[in-house]
């Protein structure tokens, strides 16, 4: 699914409640456990629970291993979280209730402030999709898992 033509998103029903999901994605030692890239190594910093302008770090590896600082730029608690780094990409998390107890969980992966024709051309988004894809279904793996 894409969002506008330089993001990527997709989504998934969790079958847990907005709060449930949201203390996941709001808890940086836990982003390791769920992300699909496999680019997330661990060995988080920054505080238990984030919130707007928090700042995150951890070790990640892709062919080679190095350490990013995330800042959280959108925050509105059990509905949206999103963070960037030094590039001016935005990893962004919705969440909407679906029916009584599950919620749909969508990410975007959002490139528009990054030279986006360029990056488009990189090959990029379509791994950010895969990625985005993989980390949705291990979300909902976990969360439904510690709730059941």
């Amino acid at each position: 699914m894409v969002h506008n033509e330089f993001s990527v998103s997709g989504s998934v029903v969790v079958e847990a409640p907005p709060e449930a999901v949201f203390a996941v994605l709001a808890d940086p030692r836990k982003h390791s456990v769920i992300d699909g890239s496999g680019t997330v190594q661990g060995e988080m910093s920054g505080p238990q629970r984030l919130v707007l302008g928090s700042k995150f770090g951890m070790r990640m590896r892709r062919g080679v291993g190095y350490r990013i600082t995330n800042t959280v730029v959108e925050y509105e608690e059990n509905r949206l979280i999103a963070w960037r780094h030094m590039l001016p990409g935005r990893w962004r998390y919705e969440l909407a209730p679906e029916g009584d107890s599950a919620t749909r969980v969508t990410e975007t992966y959002d490139y528009t402030a990054m030279m986006p024709k360029l990056v488009a051309r990189t090959g990029l988004p379509k791994q950010n999709q895969r990625s985005i894809d993989a980390t949705l279904q291990r979300l909902k793996v976990y969360v439904e898992g510690e709730q059941g």
